[in-house]
């Protein structure tokens, strides 16, 4: 690490929050079955209110300059270290295109185009559903910038497989590279 930079520790429970009061009433609350084949759902004991505890959805991009993808090296946890594509978490309201594009400029400084959606990928147990979008760089030059230690880019047989973040990004580079060697077979 570099000299006179620290390591920001966020710390996240990526099997949910443990919510305890209402946001309507401040009431308690606790988990009930209230349909069978459900799981049970955080109920106020005193205004019934049933507070959902949907998932995240987070939107990324695969970035590709000249035939290389471009990865990032994460600058928080979950994952410090490891190596990412562009993405985050969509705010409310948002158009799950126009987060994937802010966050790969947010992280990368690169202005990009998303094409149609690779896939949607959930794990049981983890509550974050990520969207990855192929996508075209229209300007820019790759920097680390918003929580990145490194970008760099990686010819698809150089991708470094052992020290990538999560399932997704394995997942989500794998169906990738198999589409566009099927497109573009040798």
């Amino acid at each position: 690490m570099a000299e006179g930079h620290t390591q920001h520790q966020h710390h996240h429970d990526h099997h949910g929050p443990h919510f305890r009061f209402c946001p309507k009433c401040g009431g308690t609350l606790s988990r009930q079955l209230l349909k069978p084949n459900e799981p049970k759902r955080l109920v106020c004991g005193s205004c019934t209110f049933i507070f959902y505890d949907d998932p995240k959805v987070a939107a990324c991009t695969i970035p590709v300059i000249q035939g290389k993808i471009l990865l990032l090296q994460r600058g928080i946890e979950p994952g410090y270290g490891k190596w990412v594509f562009p993405g985050g978490f969509l705010d409310r309201g948002e158009r799950v295109e126009d987060a994937a594009i802010r966050e790969t400029m947010e992280e990368t400084g690169l202005t990009v185009e998303v094409g149609h959606l690779l896939n949607a990928y959930s794990y049981p147990g983890y509550p974050v559903v990520v969207l990855v979008y192929p996508a075209t760089v229209l300007a820019g030059e790759p920097q680390a910038l918003d929580e990145t230690l490194a970008v760099k880019l990686f010819a698809p047989a150089d991708i470094p497989w052992s020290e990538l973040a999560f399932p997704s990004t394995t997942d989500a580079l794998t169906e990738y590279l198999s589409r566009v060697e099927k497109s573009h077979p040798s």
